[in-house]
């Protein structure tokens, strides 16, 4: 797990406003994962990471977070699994699943399930920090 980020001044992207947003980043590849974590962690924002599903779960229910970035295939529970079980909680934080699955039927299935986002690996970490800085507002 990365260490909480302290300096919520930090740029976000190009520009020189603050961040203070806390996002879970979870996947079950620790490359995929850390890369993640780095690049948004480098924009100033504070970063969580899990490795499973029932983690994840179990974090986003714990926390407050103003973004999750979420795997679909991982051991445990799936990333569907859990963002159902966040939406049907009322939970309306925001989710961008990131996933190999790049089907259209995965990515109807992804919207249904409640994501705000949907982001198929591989992937530009650049184009994924401009989803999470769109997608935050």
């Amino acid at each position: 797990m990365h260490a909480p980020k302290q300096s919520a001044g930090a740029p976000r992207g190009c520009g020189s406003i603050a961040v203070s947003a806390r996002i879970l980043v979870v996947d079950d590849d620790r490359d995929i994962r850390d890369l993640v974590a780095i690049k948004l962690e480098s924009a100033g924002y504070e970063v969580v990471v899990r490795s499973d599903g029932s983690q994840a779960l179990e974090a986003a229910l714990e926390g407050a977070w103003s973004l999750i970035v979420l795997d679909l295939m991982m051991p445990g529970m799936s990333g569907i699994d859990v963002l159902r079980a966040i939406r049907d909680r009322g939970d309306t934080t925001p989710v961008i699943l990131l996933t190999a699955r790049g089907q259209e039927k995965d990515i109807e299935a992804g919207f249904a399930a409640g994501a705000d986002d949907y982001v198929t690996k591989p992937f530009s970490p650049r184009a994924l920090l401009a989803r999470v800085t769109a997608t935050l507002g």
